[in-house]
């Protein structure tokens, strides 16, 4: 088996939210809302939206477990409502664009 390489047709695929912790943080209710009422779970239940998957500093991966969000990191959901996180050092760092 080999390494491949991954990518988007569209720079713009995912709807995203930067991370940002602690009470009043500035990251709106609504688009924390957003992000959580995206994410679906990819196995079971007819593909069912999976609510609240992403609060405080953690973001639920339908089946696979839970991943801790650090500040300034990105927590993104693709179209077909899976959950990506891209921390912050790559945010900075590597080829990603965002709004």
């Amino acid at each position: 088996m080999a390494t491949i390489t991954l990518g988007t047709t569209a720079q713009t695929s995912l709807v995203a939210l930067k991370y940002l912790a602690g009470y009043n943080s500035g990251m709106a209710a609504a688009d924390q809302a957003s992000i959580q009422n995206r994410i679906k779970d990819d196995l079971g239940n007819a593909h069912s939206l999976l609510g609240g998957a992403f609060q405080g500093g953690q973001l639920f991966i339908p089946n696979r477990g839970v991943l801790q969000v650090l500040p300034g990191d990105f927590v993104g959901v693709d179209s077909q409502g899976w959950p990506i996180l891209v921390s912050a050092n790559s945010i900075a760092n590597a080829a990603w664009v965002h709004s």
